[in-house]
């Protein structure tokens, strides 16, 4: 399986967990990445950047997603490797915020 389809099929089991949890989530309309949405869409307030990679760049990963990021929405990376559970990576003051210690 080749990255772009790995990518894709991340994307896709994202959405359905996030839907789990309540969130009308379904994935973002791709576009070679050049319009800057979210890789899932329909939550509110989030933006999901979703990587399925054995040797991720967390960094790289954030700065994505706090570049693509709109006005009032916290970035989020949404991550796993294979065989492995899903993780999400916030920034800190965004995640203190979430939980309502930091305005």
């Amino acid at each position: 399986m080749n990255s772009r389809e790995k990518g894709k099929r991340g994307e896709i089991e994202a959405a359905h967990i996030l839907q789990q949890y309540g969130f009308d989530a379904r994935r973002g309309q791709q576009y070679c990445g050049a319009n800057g949405d979210a890789d899932v869409i329909g939550t509110p307030g989030l933006h999901f950047e979703i990587k399925r990679n054995e040797h991720l760049n967390i960094e790289a990963a954030m700065k994505q997603s706090v570049h693509d990021a709109r006005e009032g929405e916290t970035p989020v990376v949404m991550h796993r490797k294979n065989r492995s559970e899903w993780m999400v990576t916030l920034r800190l003051d965004d995640f203190m915020k979430l939980i309502g210690k930091k305005e």
